[in-house]
């Protein structure tokens, strides 16, 4: 089965950085300074898992197709 690596790269920065942009823009829209540091932890807990992932499949894929790491 083929994978597909530039989704996963796509959703990996997402749950890494772009929902902690997404939630400091609520917070400086509502002012609820909390909002930050909640997506902090999520953001962490999701995203370094997700980007190690996809990282070991990058790296498995290249070797598989004869490259390099």
């Amino acid at each position: 089965m083929k994978e597909n690596l530039t989704l996963a790269w796509i959703a990996s920065w997402f749950a890494l950085a772009g929902q902690l942009l997404l939630f400091i823009g609520v917070a400086l829209f509502t002012g609820e300074w909390m909002y930050i540091m909640w997506s902090w932890v999520v953001s962490m807990s999701v995203g370094v898992p997700s980007m190690i992932r996809t990282w070991q499949a990058q790296k498995k894929a290249n070797i598989q197709r004869g490259g390099t790491l």
